[in-house]
């Protein structure tokens, strides 16, 4: 099932994989296939097409990068039981990473997808040679995670016009100038049997238990556990991860990086794509190169710094 037809401009998927239970996982793919691998998760409520700009990048820079929607976004199967959450998803990457040879991956997680990356290398789910979290940690802001819900509860019998879409979007996300063009949205909607727009999104995948103070504890003690490279990427305007928040996961994970990335709130490579992607590329230029094998992360935590750009602040 899913939320309709595929609008004319969208994308279709280059490929699909096999997750859980049989659901149909659909991605794409840059760059050299034998290049170390990088696995791009979105957050709730996004699709693949979120990570395109930074998938190019990698690409182009040797690494072979590939996103995916989750089960119940964008092109992937809806789970015909209704089950979504971090396990099944974690079990839903692993299937993933399996049918791509089984290579050890970096993963990058924004939001929901960082979540998902944490359990899976917090918990030993996963060998992996890094981890990028993009904005995203233990602790979140209430608030701000609050708006998320509102954001994919309105509209529930869909939009009449892809302005009312366009709207809808640009109410959530105030900092940026509305497109002239909505071709764009088509990636973000699904025409129904009615005639109207719905998101792409299982309407029940909005329907899971959420209890913050629980998942602050789980991914706490997987934080705690990270063993690899870590990154985390923080949106200097978000309201969902906080700079206390990004530095409680910093104090369980002293041997991360951190950038802050002044101009982008919660959706960080989409605000600003040519940070996110510098920074990233940068840091997996050192502890995951092209041309060389993995390092482990240090074991002293270094001063801080101001990054090259002046608009980020990085913490090696």
């Amino acid at each position: 099932m899913s939320a309709g037809t595929r609008l004319p401009g969208a994308p279709a998927p280059m490929y699909t994989w096999e997750g859980a239970g049989g659901v149909m996982i659909a991605g794409d793919a840059w760059g050299d296939p034998n290049g170390p691998l990088v696995i791009l998760q979105h957050g709730g409520g996004q699709t693949r097409h979120a990570w395109k700009g930074a998938g190019e990048t990698l690409g182009a820079a040797g690494y072979h990068a590939v996103a995916f929607d989750a089960r119940g976004h964008g092109d992937s199967d809806w789970a015909p039981d209704g089950t979504y959450g971090q396990d099944i998803m974690v079990q839903d990457l692993k299937a993933v990473v399996a049918q791509l040879d089984g290579r050890r991956p970096v993963l990058v997680g924004a939001s929901m997808g960082g979540g998902v990356s944490l359990v899976a290398i917090g918990e030993d789910h996963i060998d992996c040679t890094a981890l990028v979290l993009v904005d995203i940690g233990p602790r979140l802001e209430p608030e701000g995670a609050a708006k998320i819900q509102e954001f994919m509860s309105q509209a529930p019998d869909g939009f009449e016009t892809l302005e009312d879409v366009a709207a809808a979007i640009g109410n959530y996300q105030p900092h940026r100038t509305r497109p002239r063009n909505l071709d764009g949205l088509a990636k973000n909607v699904r025409l129904g049997a009615d005639g109207r727009y719905h998101w792409h999104w299982d309407p029940k995948f909005r329907l899971g238990r959420r209890d913050l103070k629980e998942r602050e504890a789980r991914l706490s003690a997987c934080s705690a556990n990270v063993k690899v490279p870590a990154l985390l990427v923080r949106g200097g305007l978000s309201d969902v991860l906080s700079e206390e928040g990004a530095q409680a996961f910093l104090d369980l994970c002293p041997h991360a990086e951190y950038v802050n990335v002044s101009g982008a709130a919660h959706m960080v490579a989409g605000d600003r794509n040519d940070i996110f992607s510098t920074s990233v590329i940068d840091f997996l230029g050192r502890m995951v190169p092209v041309d060389g094998e993995p390092v482990q992360p240090p074991h002293e935590v270094h001063p801080h710094h101001e990054g090259p750009t002046g608009d980020i602040v990085d913490i090696p």
